[in-house]
């Protein structure tokens, strides 16, 4: 009883460390810039809003904090010998790496840096540096490696769980270039879960002890033990062209228990030889890399989903609420006929309900290839093309590109008329024609460039 009552006293102690703690306030923030950033990405290129970005940021605190009571609990059994020190050095480098990419915001790539650091710290035992640079080395030095990779393994496990459970409802439809230079739909899968970590540790004190020994902290733990608050970020970003967000998710989170799982395994190998240690930590790295690597080679060899059929507009997204979601349309769905009329462009699918203004007939193949019939009276004010978005035609505006983004690219505020990548321009001018571009196109080609400027698959 003793110990429950400690425990729970510690609990609360570290609750109140993590209130003060700056660091997972400055997550939840970054996380609300990333979102806010997608929302103003739907708006400029569908011009409506499938997110909201303020529901989206509470989604994933709550994500993130189910995750932390799950990680926080196998804990107690697995032990942790962490300084504030060394809180201080995991999150310094995890900041120092956002500048770069904003997916490097991850556990395993500070932890596995730190590791390897230590390993050559270790190679030079009588090291002397001067005085700040020698208590990093001294902090660097302290830290328990295997233990932290351990962390690593099991945060893992839990991000692919919330992967499964919330991926999908963060993925956002996007026109990306193609092969061949030819806009193709597409999704992006973006999310970041703040998970606040209370870790149990060793410590000297005069209250009850553990009724169990921790894995890692051995004789530590005779003389009491605490509970610190650790707060860190996990999250995960992926593209897709020929698959469903559903299916994604369902990869990449059987993909990252898998990783968490091998990592598992080389943090208790490590722990039990330590030579072991250093290879566990470029593991952690190397592995994770692998994983980013083998969703893009699959992507760059896999068949774009979201193309339009020569007898059918396709269906890239559903507007939340739209008419198209009452009448059970999905994406990746075809639109063959609407009020009897075969459509093959976006032009004719609004030609077709324009027949019948108050009423509408449509026939749609699913993703089984047979068709269904649907129908629905239309009211005033509902949208234009009942709420679907269409998969990119030939003379779509707006296609993106790819590229990495860090922290600086989150703050940099927006300014019209951002550098266009040349290529980009010359695909613009194509579609819309090389000579008499309007004002309108000429506005499009600008969007173009603020949207390549803003948007990151491997954040």
């Amino acid at each position: 009883m003793d110990t429950v009552l400690e425990v729970l006293w510690m609990l609360a102690e570290a609750g109140w460390q993590l209130l003060l703690q700056p660091f997972y306030y400055i997550s939840i923030i970054l996380i609300m810039l990333i979102y806010r950033r997608q929302v103003l990405l739907e708006r400029k290129l569908f011009h409506v809003k499938l997110h909201s970005w303020g529901a989206q940021a509470w989604r994933t605190v709550l994500g993130g904090l189910v995750a932390g009571v799950g990680v926080s609990l196998v804990s107690l059994f697995l032990g942790m010998t962490l300084s504030v020190e060394g809180m201080i050095c995991i999150w310094a480098v995890t900041l120092l790496l956002l500048l770069f990419r904003v997916r490097y915001l991850c556990l395993a790539y500070a932890v596995g840096l730190l590791g390897i650091a230590q390993f050559i710290i270790n190679m030079i035992p009588g090291l002397q540096v001067g005085s700040w640079l020698g208590e990093v080395v001294r902090v660097v030095r302290e830290l328990n490696i295997p233990a932290l990779l351990c962390l690593v393994a099991v945060v893992h496990v839990a991000e692919g769980l919330l992967v499964r459970w919330q991926g999908a409802s963060f993925a956002g439809p996007l026109f990306f270039e193609g092969k061949r230079g030819k806009s193709v739909g597409g999704y992006q899968l973006q999310s970041l879960w703040p998970v606040p970590l209370f870790l149990l540790i060793p410590a000297q004190t005069t209250g009850a002890v553990l009724p169990w020994t921790p894995l890692f902290g051995g004789d530590a733990w005779l003389g009491g033990f605490q509970l610190i608050a650790f707060p860190i970020v996990i999250g995960f970003t992926e593209m897709t062209v020929g698959l469903l967000p559903q299916a994604k998710a369902r990869v990449s989170s059987g993909r990252l228990v898998a990783y968490g799982i091998v990592m598992l395994v080389l943090a208790l190998l490590s722990s039990w030889w330590s030579p072991l240690t250093v290879v566990a930590a470029l593991a952690g790295i190397i592995l994770h890399e692998g994983l980013i690597w083998l969703s893009r080679f699959e992507e760059q060899n896999r068949s774009p989903l979201f193309v339009n059929p020569v007898d059918g507009v396709k269906v890239l997204a559903v507007l939340p609420g739209s008419p198209a979601e009452e009448l059970g349309i999905q994406a990746g769905e075809t639109i063959i006929k609407v009020n009897g009329t075969p459509v093959a462009t976006k032009e004719e699918l609004h030609a077709g309900l324009r027949m019948n203004p108050a009423f509408c007939k449509l026939e749609v193949r699913n993703l089984a290839g047979e068709s269904k019939f649907l129908q629905r009276a239309i009211y005033a004010g509902e949208h234009h093309q009942l709420g679907a978005i269409l998969a990119p035609d030939d003379r779509a505006p707006v296609a993106v590109r790819m590229r990495p983004i860090s922290l600086i690219h989150l703050l940099r505020p927006r300014r019209e008329g951002d550098p266009v990548n040349s290529s980009s321009r010359r695909s613009a001018r194509e579609r819309n024609g090389r000579k008499g571009k309007n004002s309108e196109d000429k506005r499009l080609s600008t969007s173009q460039g603020d949207v390549q400027a803003e948007t990151d698959a491997d954040a």
